[in-house]
């Protein structure tokens, strides 16, 4: 090295850069985006190969896509299920193992049978000494059998009312759906009204009670729910009675969301029960629902089936037949059930086969609302029954138990 002389400016330096060590850097970029592109490439076609298979595979995806939306806290409430320390808790839902309905239902035996409909059967399951359930057995593939059971997931793990049925867990075991739902020990109103007893546990009184208790349940659907919820299947069949005669409205296999237009939904229903204005023009609206509780409020009145055959190819409406009579009082006592006929005050029942008129129109506008029958139905029914009528006399022991 040569000494710099002070106050000499010092020249440019140039760098010297050799041929090889240029070469090697070019490599080294090349290999380094060769690299990138094929990590790039990498992940496309994984990612090509992942939508190629879920788009096969749809029902899958959506299958855990629903799973994942519906599973809410499930360890906790099955271990308080198997515990029985609490039963049926309202914010959750259990996923239930197969092999828990099996033996609880004792392999599903025709003895446990409760009630089937039309897409599955309703088996009493014993859980344990403490613990009784209902299970529902949904079978098949078909489109309708999969939406009702998402219905009915979707609907009642989202609404909570004391006079709508609870669900308490599901399960999925091959081609195989269940839901598992709170017991009703006194079954459906179909079966109290036309089953063996004919209605006779069925005094005025509870008979009040239980359209109240539905009124309320579809007050609850139509004006607290966000958005309001039409259940599109009010029947008898589908209203559960428990061991006190509450009334719970079940399967919400149809409901749907008030204000969807017609023509996204399949007509569907019970014949009977269909407001004119749904079965033929295809409008669906919460009057729909007002419609089938006049029709079921008329059941309790009459004691009659809302569609009864009179010949092989003809069958008689029991709207048809008994509205000319309802709104002439000196026929009305004529139809009453004779169960309960003589049995209430004269003026009450005026006023029930009134509002029955009124939710059986076929103008859906000339309905009223849910609100509007229930406030004309609780005058009518005692306060120990949760209605504001003030009687002198004591009720019948059978009628005085406590409400919940």
């Amino acid at each position: 090295m040569e000494a710099q002389s002070p106050g000499v400016p010092m020249g440019p330096v140039v760098k010297i850069v050799h041929h090889h060590d240029l070469n090697k850097r070019i490599l080294i970029a090349l290999i380094v985006a060769s690299s990138l592109l094929g990590a790039i490439l990498l992940f496309l076609s994984c990612f090509w190969i992942h939508r190629r298979k879920s788009s096969k595979n749809p029902s899958l995806k959506g299958k855990q896509n629903f799973d994942a939306r519906t599973r809410h806290s499930l360890s906790p409430v099955l271990q308080k299920l198997n515990s029985l320390k609490v039963v049926g808790k309202k914010d959750s839902i259990a996923l239930m193992e197969y092999q828990l309905l099996e033996a609880a239902t004792n392999n599903f035996q025709e003895s446990n049978l409760l009630g089937e409909g039309g897409h599955g059967r309703v088996y009493k399951a014993r859980v344990s000494e403490k613990l009784l359930a209902a299970v529902k057995k949904l079978e098949g593939v078909g489109r309708d059998v999969q939406r009702e059971f998402e219905n009915e997931m979707k609907w009642l793990t989202k609404i909570q009312h004391q006079n709508i049925i609870s669900l308490l867990g599901y399960c999925i075991h091959d081609e195989s759906k269940f839901l598992v739902y709170e017991i009703m020990q006194n079954g459906s109103l179909e079966s109290q009204l036309h089953g063996p007893t004919h209605g006779s546990a069925l005094t005025w009184h509870l008979r009040m009670k239980i359209a109240v208790d539905v009124a309320r349940g579809l007050q609850y659907l139509h004006e607290h729910c966000n958005p309001p919820v039409v259940h599109r299947d009010i029947k008898s069949s589908n209203i559960l009675l428990d061991s006190n005669f509450n009334a719970k409205l079940s399967d919400f296999g149809l409901a749907v969301t008030s204000g969807i237009k017609a023509k996204n939904i399949k007509l569907s229903g019970t014949l009977g029960y269909v407001a004119p204005e749904y079965l033929l023009q295809g409008k669906l609206t919460d009057k729909s629902d007002v419609y089938a509780f006049g029709v079921v409020l008329l059941e309790l009145l009459i004691g009659r089936k809302p569609v009864e055959m009179i010949s092989e190819e003809q069958c008689l409406s029991l709207v048809t037949w008994a509205m000319p009579q309802l709104t002439d009082r000196s026929k009305l006592p004529n139809i009453v059930d004779p169960i309960i006929k003589d049995t209430m005050d004269i003026r009450h029942l005026y006023q029930v086969a009134a509002v029955a008129v009124l939710c059986v129109q076929q103008e859906p506008s000339y309905r009223p609302l849910i609100t509007d029958v229930l406030h004309s139905l609780i005058p009518l029914l005692p306060l120990e029954l949760g209605g504001s009528l003030k009687i002198t006399e004591p009720l019948p022991a059978a009628l005085s138990f406590q409400q919940r």
